[in-house]
Formats: structure tokens, C-alpha cells, sequence
């Protein structure tokens, strides 16, 4: 609970006051009864209409108490609730920010956005039945019960017998529904993660018509969920059916031991009436219990799983770091025998005893074979990940001595996955600085290339971006994503493939305004194309997670098998 304690604080009054205006609401339900019960025992027996009108009035005053004590209830629950799920909401999405990837790898996309929205809503209906209910259900069963013994004990009895019955099927249909809810927010998952894959890459899909694939794909999982809701739901659904039974029996026992009792005298026909109205009350106060309890078990399958979430402690974090207020000045990295896996204690490592020293200002290219671990070793300078031997230092200081804040905010990564989102060019720049002017975008545009095509926009820097860059092309993508990384004005400058898009002469380009603008950023490059980085300060040549070579072109073109390799195999292509 706690987790929800301090949102509850913050917003206690509605935790109060619903449950008192539910209560006092509850205590209309059965003194309206016992009214009525006179209504028809004096009044209409004996033909007193002031009686009645008096009673009457009584009857319409609570019933018009009753109404807005249930307003004002309901609007305190439904207030209370809402406002403690948006709390939580906050917290759980700003705890999945302090994940690192393999703490989202571990989770998946998909879950996390059930968790943050289904499963947050389960939590929020529960508590807005509980406060609406809780409270006002008790009283009104005790309530009813009071007023039934009032009326007549021994017919009261019936009442009394029932409610063990009631009571163990309750606790069976609940105790079967508890591990079905879990399944069907796992199954919510997969249909999310499915959905955002498919939606996607729906460019994917089409180039290849793979929609019927898809449709299919979809089918099943719409299909699996659709079985597990019904199987889960469907003990929900029983409990009616359930209830409704045990009022129509007790009900008809009622009648038949109360009937010989008016026929007798022992009873008049007004009390019967109010004595089945309580009967009612009670097994409606039951009821209303039972499902309180029952969608406290499917908020309880959301609560645990929104608690791995809130609970989980990020692999990466600053509890390790002693010098946070430091901030990357040179741009020096070294890496001392860094070996890394992504699975753990499984295969081959992704990079195996990799020691290297990059200088402050030098321009560094990363070449190597698909699956050399490349994007890796970049991943690990920022701390998107950290090695599981080995040090990473930046500035001579091991990277986990510092702030993750002043780390990143002194490292721009341009990733091979270019993400641009909905919004201007501007607004998409300015990413990298929110309170950059208007002549430093400028600026990081022609450093990235990427000046010259938004000014042939109709609109310029202010042109709309559709969602994920798709009204741009991979090139302009890729420069944008430069010169949003740029505006960070970093101390280190990662670009992983980020210019494979583009053509080779605006690639010439910005290496170029990299050298005489950026000399004093340490910048690391991984190329596919050698004429990327062949006139870098030293290459490095990774090979199956091993740093094969380190130096200059003209030296590895000299002694470096792996280097040269690639290099005549581009040159026969025509890459160079």
C-alpha cells in the first residue's frame, strides 16, 4: 500500500467524506421501510389520512436526503479514486524512466503500457466501489438486520440461515476467479505488444502484403484474450444468478411462514411488506459485498503487477556514484578490459576483453562485421547498459561514479533507429536544448546538413513532422537526428550508422564541418562504409566482440587482415 499512501493523504478528505455521505445514504434504506410498514399498518388500516400525509412528507425528506447524500458519495469516490490513479499513473511512469533497456527488454513494451493504464484502472475501480461501498453495505446489512429482528425474530431466523450458504459460494466463485485475473492482464499484454509492433512497422507490412498474415496474427490473440476474459469473468457473472437464488428462496420461505402468521393475527400485511423489503436489503448488502471482494481480487492481480514494476530496482542507477557533481570536461574515454553479454552466463560474450584509449577531440571511427558489437561498445560510454567485467572511464573516471544526468547530458548518441516525433522541425530540435534560439538551430543544421532541405519547406523550421519522421525521407532523418544531438553541445559525439542514409558527398560534408567545428568534441563514428572513416584519427576494428585493431588507415590497410578485407571488398563493389 504504499505506493497509494501518499496520493490517499493528499486527497484524504474525499476518503472521508465518501464513506460518511455513503453511510448516512444507507441509513435512509431502512428507516424507509419501517415508515411505509406504519403507513400501511395505522394509516391506511385505519383510513387516518393525516397520518399518511404526515408519514408521507417524513418519506419524501429522507428519500431527498438519501439522494444527495449519494450524489455527493459518489462524487467524493469517483474523485478520490481518479485522482490516486493519476498520482500512481505519474510514479509508475516516472520509475519506468529510471529503466535501463534490459530492464524494458525484461518487461516489454507492451506490458508496460497495460500496466501504466489497464491495470492502474483496475485499481482505480476497486477503490471507488470500496469507498462507495465498504462502509454503506455494512450498515445497511446490519441495518436490516436490526429492523427484521424488530419486526419479527422468528421469521428473522430464515435470514440467518442462508447467509453461511451465501457466504461459501461467495468464497469459492472468488477464490476460482483470483489466478484467472492474472492470466487475463498477461494476455492484455501480448495483445498490446502485438498491436504497437504491427502498427508500427505497418509500412513493412504493406511492402510486403502481409496484411491477411497480420489480420490472422491479430485473430488468434483477440481470440486467446476473449477465452481467458470470458473464463475469468464468467465467475463474476455467477455470482448474480447465485444471489438471485438465495433471495428467491429465502424470500418464498418468508412468505409461506409469515402468511400462516397473518392469517392467525401474529403479524400484519405492512410488516410483511417492510420484512421483505429488509430481506432484500440484506441479501443486496450481500451481494454488493461479494463484488466489492470480487473485483478486489482482479485489482489484487493488478496491484502485484503494477508493485514488480514500482518495485523493481534499474540495473542501471547513481547509487554507485560518488562524484555527481561532476561534469565531463575533456571527453577522454578508456575502456579496461570490458567484456559484456546480453544474456547473461549464456554464449559468447558481446564484446571480450576490450581495452582501448580515446583522446580528448579525436575523431574515431568504429568499423567491424554485423554482430561485432559495435552499437554495443558506443551503448556502454552514455550507460545505456554497463559491462559485466571491466571498466568504462570517461574524463579517467569510471562511468558509474558519475551522475546519469551529467553523463548523458555531456554524451550525444545518434542511434541507427532515427525517432523523431510529432511536432515541428523546431520543436524536434530542440530535444537536444529547449531554450535554444532559433539562430543555434540553424547552425547545428548546417553543421548536419540539413539546413538547406527544411528551408525548401513551405513552412521551414516550423514544417510538421508526422509521427515517427514519416513525411521525411531516411536521409533527412538521419541529419536531423545530428544536429538535434549537436544542440546538446556534447563533450562526446556517438554517431552509430547515422549516416548511411545519406548520400556520399553530404557524408563528406559533415565529416568535414565535424573537423573544423567540432575539434574539440571526442567523436566516435560506426560506418559501414570504410570512405566514412578513413580519414579518422584511428580506426578501431572489431571482430566477434574483440578489438582486432586499433590505428590509422594507412597502418591497418597495412597489417590488419580484418581491415583489409573490407576495405577491397568495398572497393571491388564500388564504395570507394
Amino acid at each position: 500500500m504504499k505506493k497509494y499512501k501518499e496520493h490517499i493523504k493528499k486527497h484524504w478528505y474525499c476518503f472521508l467524506l465518501a464513506p460518511i455521505f455513503m453511510t448516512l445514504e444507507a441509513a435512509g434504506e431502512f428507516i424507509l421501510p419501517f415508515i411505509n410498514a406504519n403507513i400501511i399498518d395505522k394509516g391506511a388500516a385505519n383510513g387516518d389520512i393525516p397520518y399518511i400525509l404526515e408519514n408521507g412528507f417524513y418519506m419524501l425528506l429522507i428519500a431527498a436526503a438519501m439522494l444527495a447524500f449519494g450524489v455527493l458519495g459518489a462524487f467524493f469516490a469517483v474523485r478520490g479514486s481518479a485522482r490516486v490513479a493519476a498520482g500512481v499513473r505519474r510514479d509508475a511512469f516516472a520509475r519506468i524512466q529510471t529503466f535501463s533497456f534490459s530492464d524494458i527488454d525484461r518487461f516489454s513494451t507492451g506490458s508496460l503500457i497495460t500496466r501504466v493504464t489497464n491495470d492502474i484502472t483496475q485499481v482505480q475501480t476497486f477503490l471507488q466501489t470500496l469507498m462507495r461501498g465498504f462502509f454503506r453495505s455494512p450498515v445497511m446489512l446490519v441495518g436490516a438486520l436490526v429492523m427484521s429482528f424488530q419486526l419479527n425474530a422468528e421469521i428473522a431466523m430464515v435470514i440467518l440461515i442462508v447467509l453461511p450458504f451465501l457466504a461459501i459460494a461467495t468464497f469459492l466463485i472468488i477464490k476460482t476467479a483470483s489466478p484467472r485475473y492474472t492470466v487475463m492482464q498477461e494476455q492484455i499484454d501480448t495483445l498490446n505488444t502485438g498491436i504497437g509492433e504491427t502498427i508500427t512497422n505497418e509500412k513493412v507490412i504493406k511492402s510486403f502484403v502481409r496484411e491477411e498474415y497480420e489480420k490472422e496474427k491479430f485473430r488468434k490473440i483477440n481470440t486467446a484474450l476473449m477465452d481467458k476474459s470470458i473464463s475469468a469473468l464468467k465467475m463474476m457473472i455467477l455470482m448474480q444468478p447465485v444471489s438471485a437464488l438465495a433471495i428467491n428462496v429465502t424470500t418464498l420461505v418468508v412468505v409461506w411462514v409469515a402468511g400462516r402468521q397473518i392469517m392467525i393475527g401474529g403479524m400484519e400485511i405492512g410488516s410483511l411488506t417492510a420484512f421483505i423489503t429488509y430481506l432484500s436489503q440484506v441479501l443486496t448488502a450481500l451481494n454488493f459485498l461479494a463484488n466489492i471482494f470480487l473485483q478486489g481480487t482482479r485489482a489484487a492481480a493488478s496491484n502485484r503487477r503494477l508493485s514488480e514494476v514500482m518495485n523493481t530496482r534499474p540495473d542501471i542507477s547513481d547509487d554507485g556514484a560518488s562524484r555527481r557533481e561532476y561534469r565531463v570536461e575533456k571527453g577522454s574515454i578508456e575502456f579496461r578490459n570490458v567484456s559484456f553479454r546480453y544474456f547473461k552466463n549464456v554464449g559468447a560474450p558481446v564484446l571480450d576483453d576490450v581495452s582501448v584509449k580515446i583522446e580528448p577531440g579525436e575523431f574515431v571511427g568504429i568499423i567491424g562485421s554485423t554482430g561485432s558489437g559495435k552499437s554495443t561498445f558506443v551503448s556502454l560510454i552514455p550507460r545505456l547498459y554497463d559491462p559485466d567485467a571491466g571498466e568504462v572511464l570517461v574524463d579517467g573516471i569510471n562511468v558509474k561514479e558519475l551522475s546519469l544526468y551529467e553523463l548523458r547530458e555531456s554524451v550525444a548518441v545518434v542511434l541507427q533507429k532515427n525517432t523523431l516525433f510529432s511536432g515541428t522541425v523546431a520543436e524536434n530540435l530542440r530535444w537536444g536544448n529547449e531554450e535554444a534560439a532559433d539562430e543555434e538551430l540553424e547552425e547545428v543544421c548546417r553543421i548536419a546538413q540539413a539546413d538547406s532541405f527544411i528551408r525548401s519547406f513551405p513552412d521551414g523550421y516550423e514544417t510538421q513532422i508526422g509521427q515517427g519522421g514519416g513525411n521525411l525521407s531516411g536521409g533527412q532523418k538521419q541529419r536531423l537526428c545530428i544536429a538535434r544531438a549537436l544542440l546538446k553541445k556534447p563533450k562526446i559525439m556517438i554517431l552509430d550508422d547515422s549516416t548511411s542514409a545519406v548520400d556520399t558527398a553530404t557524408d563528406a560534408a559533415i565529416r568535414r564541418a565535424f573537423r573544423t567545428q567540432l575539434s574539440h568534441v571526442t567523436k566516435l563514428v560506426i560506418a559501414q562504409r570504410i570512405s566514412s572513416v578513413m580519414d579518422a584519427d584511428k580506426i578501431l576494428v572489431l571482430d566477434e566482440g574483440r578489438l582486432a585493431a586499433c590505428g590509422t588507415h594507412e597502418e591497418l590497410i597495412q597489417s590488419c587482415e580484418a581491415y583489409q578485407e573490407i576495405y577491397y571488398s568495398q572497393k571491388e563493389e564500388g564504395h570507394e
